[in-house]
C-alpha cells in the first residue's frame, strides 16, 4: 500500500496583506518533478573512439543517491527517491488553494510553496511512522524488504528521533496558518498515526489512506478564507478520497499475493476480479463531486473541461490496467501525477475565466 499515510497538515500564511490576498500573481508548484538532464559542458559529438562523458542523472532517485552516505536511509525514509507519495498528498492541498483564489487571480504562490514544503516533511513524517509500525511486515515482501528500518539501516531509537524533527518543522508551517487550520491540521495527526495499523484490521485500508491524505483539500481553503466552507470544502474532499481509493486500489494490486501470506488486508484483496466494477463506481462519484464543488464555487467552462478531461483519465485507468502485472500496476499508479495537475490547471483557468464572465455580464447590464 502506498506507504505515505502522512496526512495534510495544513500550511499557509495567516497575515499576508489584502493586496496579495486579492491577487498573488505568483504561481508555483514547488513539488516540480526533476528530470533527467545532460551534463556533458561541450554540446559537440566526440571525437570517434573518445570516451564519453556519463550523463547528468537529476532524477529523484539520482540525487538520493548521490547524497552523502550517511543520509541515504533517512532520505529513502521520507521517500524523497520516489515523490510520486509527495505529489498525491500535495495536490488536493492545491485545488483547494485554487479554488479559494479571487475571481480572476491566480492562486496565492506563497501559500502553494508553504504548502508544499509541508507535504514532503509530512509525507516522510507518514513514511517514518508507517515503516515503524510495519518493520516485521516489510522484511517478509520483497518490495519493502530493502526499506531502511526493515533492513537494519536505522534503529528504532534513530527513527524516533528523526520522526521528532520532521513533526518539529511541521509544526513550524503549521504555526504560519491562522488559528482555525492550525485546529484543523491538528486534526488530522490521529488519522496519520493510526492509518498503518488499519490493513491489519480492515479490507479498506485505502479508504483510511483517502481520509488522511485529502486533508489539504479543507486546510487549503481554510488557509487562505479563514475558515471552511461546507459546500464547497466536503465535496472537494469527497472527491479526493474517491480518487485515492482509485490509484492507491491500482497500487495494492502489487503486493496482494504477499499480503494475502502474511495476513494483511486491502481493497486489492477484497474486490479481486471485481476491481474493475469498483473503481468505475469510485470514478463516477469523483467526477460528480467535483462537478458539485465547482458549481458551488462558481466555477466556468475551462475547470468543466478539465474534468471531463479527468474522467477520460480515469476511464483508461480503470480499464487498460492488468492488475496482474506489478510493472503496469505501478505506472498506472504514477500516472496519477498528471491527472492532479490536470484538474489544478482547470481550476486556475476557470478561475481566469471568472474574471472575464463577470466583465462580460456587467456590459450587457450597461447596454
Amino acid at each position: 500500500m502506498l506507504c505515505l499515510r502522512g496526512a495534510g497538515l495544513a500550511w499557509g500564511l495567516s497575515a499576508v496583506s489584502p493586496a496579495w490576498r486579492r491577487c498573488p500573481w505568483g504561481l508555483s508548484l514547488t513539488l516540480a518533478r526533476t528530470a533527467g538532464a545532460w551534463g556533458a559542458r561541450d554540446w559537440r559529438a566526440p571525437a570517434p573512439g573518445a570516451p564519453r562523458g556519463r550523463a547528468l542523472n537529476l532524477s529523484a532517485a539520482a540525487v538520493v543517491n548521490s547524497a552523502p552516505r550517511p543520509l541515504q536511509p533517512y532520505l529513502r525514509l521520507m521517500r524523497l527517491d520516489k515523490p510520486i507519495g509527495t505529489w498525491l498528498l500535495y495536490l488536493p492541498c492545491t485545488w483547494s488553494i485554487g479554488l479559494a483564489a479571487e475571481p480572476g487571480c491566480f492562486p496565492d504562490w506563497y501559500m502553494l510553496s508553504l504548502f508544499g514544503t509541508g507535504a514532503i516533511l509530512m509525507r516522510g513524517a507518514g513514511c517514518t511512522i508507517n515503516d515503524m509500525w510495519d518493520r516485521d511486515f516489510d522484511k517478509k515482501v520483497m518490495r519493502t524488504a530493502n526499506r531502511p528500518i526493515a533492513a537494519g539501516d536505522i534503529s528504532i531509537f534513530q527513527s524516533f528521533v528523526f520522526l521528532g524533527g520532521q513533526l518539529t518543522l511541521a509544526l513550524g508551517v503549521l504555526l504560519c496558518l491562522n488559528y482555525y487550520s492550525i485546529a484543523l491540521g491538528a486534526a488530522s495527526l490521529l488519522l496519520v498515526i493510526t492509518y498503518p495499523l488499519m490493513k491489519r484490521i480492515t479490507f479498506w485500508p485505502q479508504l483510511a489512506l483517502g481520509l488522511t491524505f485529502n486533508w489539504g483539500a479543507l486546510l487549503g481553503w481554510s488557509a487562505v478564507k479563514g475558515s471552511c466552507d461546507p459546500a464547497v470544502c466536503l465535496p472537494l474532499y469527497f472527491s479526493g478520497v474517491m480518487w485515492t481509493l482509485i490509484y492507491d486500489t491500482i497500487y495494492a494490486h502489487q503486493d496482494k499475493r504477499d499480503d494475502a501470506l502474511i495476513g494483511l488486508k486491502s481493497t486489492a484483496l477484497l474486490f479481486r476480479e471485481n476491481t474493475r466494477k469498483w473503481l468505475s463506481g469510485f470514478g463516477i462519484a469523483m467526477l460528480g463531486a467535483l462537478s458539485l464543488a465547482g458549481a458551488n464555487s462558481g466555477q466556468t467552462l475551462p475547470y468543466y473541461t478539465a474534468v471531463a478531461a479527468v474522467g477520460a483519465h480515469l476511464a483508461h485507468q480503470i480499464y487498460t490496467v492488468d492488475i496482474h502485472r506489478p510493472e503496469d500496476c505501478w505506472d498506472k499508479f504514477t500516472s496519477n501525477r498528471a491527472l492532479g495537475i490536470l484538474l489544478f490547471l482547470g481550476i486556475v483557468l476557470g478561475n481566469l475565466w471568472k474574471e472575464k464572465t463577470e466583465e462580460t455580464k456587467k456590459l450587457k447590464m450597461l447596454e
